[in-house]
């Protein structure tokens, strides 16, 4: 699969999608491929961070349309509901359940899908000249591959109405401001800012991310009672693990803790 760069090297794992000329609009293929890679950069324990980009003037397009618009013949009643099921949600969940920190670096537009793969990942850096654009109303569809579940959760259902009624692209800093984006760095310094991140995370205690990333993520959709009980939990896990322990040791010792991702 020569359109997704793939590299792991100092507990960070790149994935870059290079279809520059399609602005990396996703294939089927390229969407299988990385929902392949985002499992194994989970269960990889020398993987510590999975880093997400795209080469060129655009992060993600969204999916490749053309071919859905070519395809000929009667449409079987389930066909798209399943066709979404296996692949675009399928991606979604995948970055939402990865058991690593996953970082998005937005280098240019991002819409629909490539959009609600960006709102999927755990933290979002964007190029000053990156937009996102909820283009699904300017094609007569509707919000796919999780919109509808993650906008409004990140920032409310009337402004997440407000995107998907109207499709206007949001500007890097308009998305900044709204809470979608971490934050937004020149264009020229958003790969330095990247690694600079993905080495932080990549020196942290990676399973009380993992961990800390399960409890955020189900929260929005639990009461408090399940999640203290999840919580309690969480932290009986993550007190077996080397990186707790050395954790606590560096305290003691008054030194710089050094964590190994175990």
């Amino acid at each position: 699969m020569t359109e997704i760069r793939h590299e792991v090297g100092d507990g960070v794992c790149r994935l870059a999608l290079d279809r520059p000329e399609a602005l990396n609009a996703l294939t089927p293929a390229m969407r299988d491929r990385l929902v392949g890679l985002l499992a194994e950069a989970s269960a990889d324990p020398e993987v510590r961070v999975v880093v997400l980009t795209g080469t060129g003037r655009g992060f993600c397009a969204g999916a490749d349309l053309r071919a859905a618009a070519g395809a000929g013949g009667e449409r079987v009643a389930g066909d798209v509901a399943r066709t979404l099921r296996v692949g675009a949600q399928r991606l979604i969940a995948a970055v939402l359940d990865c058991e690593k920190p996953v970082l998005a670096a937005v280098n240019g537009t991002a819409a629909g899908l490539g959009a609600h793969l960006a709102f999927a990942c755990d933290l979002v850096l964007a190029a000053d000249s990156a937009r996102f654009l909820e283009v699904f109303v300017r094609r007569g569809l509707v919000p796919d591959a999780g919109g509808a579940y993650l906008l409004p959760r990140l920032i409310g259902p009337q402004r997440a109405k407000e995107l998907m009624f109207f499709g206007d692209a949001l500007p890097a800093p308009d998305a900044a401001r709204l809470g979608l984006v971490n934050r937004v760095v020149p264009a020229d310094e958003l790969e330095k800012t990247s690694r600079e991140w993905a080495s932080r995370l990549a020196a942290a205690p990676t399973r009380s991310l993992a961990l800390a990333k399960h409890l955020v993520n189900a929260s929005l959709d639990t009461d408090r009672a399940t999640a203290f009980a999840a919580e309690s939990w969480a932290q009986e896990i993550n007190m077996t693990t080397e990186d707790a322990r050395e954790g606590l040791r560096a305290f003691a010792e008054r030194r710089e803790a050094e964590f190994r991702g175990r």
